[in-house]
C-alpha cells in the first residue's frame, strides 16, 4: 500500500474536534429561523473554516461536515467555506445531518422533507455523501418500512446531484446486523451504509459488524477510551474485522473522549493503529 494510499483511507469528522471548535449550531425539523449560536463544549480555539488547512497539515484530505457545526446556511459562507476546502485541497466526504426521524409515524414526513433541505447545502459544499438517521423508533416491521419509504424518496431527491445518501447502524431502528440488512436490502442499493464501531456494544457487536462492514461504503472508526488510555484490542479488532469482511473504503477518525486534552493527539493515535493494521 502507497502512502498516497493509505492517506485516502482516511478521513476525519468535526465530532471528533468538538471541543476545538466549542460551539454549536443545533438545526432541528419545524424550526422556521437558523440557530442561535451555543457554546456547548465552550467557546472553541478554531472556527470551521480553519479545519481545512488543518487537516493538510496532518497529512489529511477527507473531512466530514455535523450539520450542528455550520454557523450559518447563507450560499456566501457555504462558498466561502467550500472554497476553504479547494485551497486546502480536502474532500468534503460527508454531510452528517445530525438530526430527523424517518420512522416516526407522526413527524417522519416533516421530517424527511427537512432533510431534503440539506441536500443543496451538500451540494453546495461539494460533498459526496450525506448521512441521514433512518429512525429512532423500536425496529418493528412498520417502522422499517416507513423508514424505508421515505429513504427511497430521498434518494430519489438527491438523484442527479452528485450526492449519495447514506445512514448509519445508529438508533433503536437499527439494533443489529438483522435489521440493517432488512432495510438496505429492501432499498436494492439506492441508499449506503456508512457502519459505525461504536454505535453497537455487548459480546455479540463483533459478530454483527462483521456483518455489516462487507456492505458498508464508509466507516466512522471510533476507539473507546478509559483511565488508562485507547482500548487498543477493540479497535484493532474491528479494523481488522472489517478489513476482513471486504471494506475497502476510508476510515473517518472518531475521537471522542478527554484522555487527550488536544483533540488531534487522539485522531492521530487511531489513524496510526489503522495504519499498522492495514500494512
Amino acid at each position: 500500500m502507497t502512502d498516497n494510499s493509505k492517506t485516502d483511507r482516511f478521513a476525519v469528522s468535526t465530532w471528533s474536534l468538538h471541543r476545538a471548535l466549542g460551539v454549536t449550531y443545533p438545526y432541528r425539523p419545524g424550526d422556521e429561523r437558523e440557530p442561535e449560536r451555543r457554546p456547548s463544549y465552550g467557546e472553541g480555539s478554531v472556527d470551521l473554516i480553519d479545519l481545512p488547512s488543518a487537516l493538510r497539515d496532518h497529512g489529511l484530505s477527507r473531512l466530514e461536515i455535523c450539520s450542528f457545526h455550520l454557523p450559518t446556511l447563507s450560499a456566501s459562507y457555504l462558498a466561502e467555506l467550500s472554497d476553504a476546502f479547494v485551497q486546502a485541497g480536502v474532500r468534503v466526504q460527508t454531510l452528517l445531518v445530525e438530526d430527523g426521524d424517518l420512522s416516526n409515524p407522526e413527524t417522519a414526513a416533516r421530517d424527511a422533507e427537512w432533510i431534503a433541505s440539506w441536500i443543496p447545502v451538500a451540494s453546495a459544499l461539494k460533498a459526496e455523501n450525506m448521512r441521514v438517521i433512518a429512525g429512532k423508533a423500536q425496529p418493528t416491521e412498520e417502522a422499517l418500512s416507513r423508514a424505508e419509504g421515505h429513504l427511497r424518496w430521498l434518494a430519489q431527491q438527491a438523484d442527479g446531484s452528485g450526492i449519495r445518501i447514506v445512514t448509519e447502524n445508529w438508533f433503536a431502528l437499527l439494533p443489529g446486523a438483522r435489521e440493517v440488512k432488512r432495510l438496505l436490502g429492501a432499498l436494492d442499493g439506492k441508499v449506503g451504509l456508512n457502519g459505525d464501531f461504536g454505535n453497537w456494544t455487548g459480546p455479540g457487536k463483533y459478530d454483527e459488524l462483521a456483518q455489516i462492514m462487507g456492505k458498508a461504503e464508509l466507516c466512522h472508526a471510533k476507539a473507546h477510551y478509559g483511565a488508562g488510555g485507547m482500548d487498543a484490542e477493540d479497535y484493532r479488532r474491528c479494523v481488522e474485522l472489517s478489513e476482513a469482511a471486504g471494506y475497502r473504503g476510508p476510515y473517518t477518525l472518531i475521537y471522542d473522549s478527554d484522555f487527550h486534552p488536544n483533540e488531534w493527539n487522539g485522531i492521530v493515535e487511531e489513524r496510526d493503529l489503522i495504519v499498522k493494521v492495514l500494512g
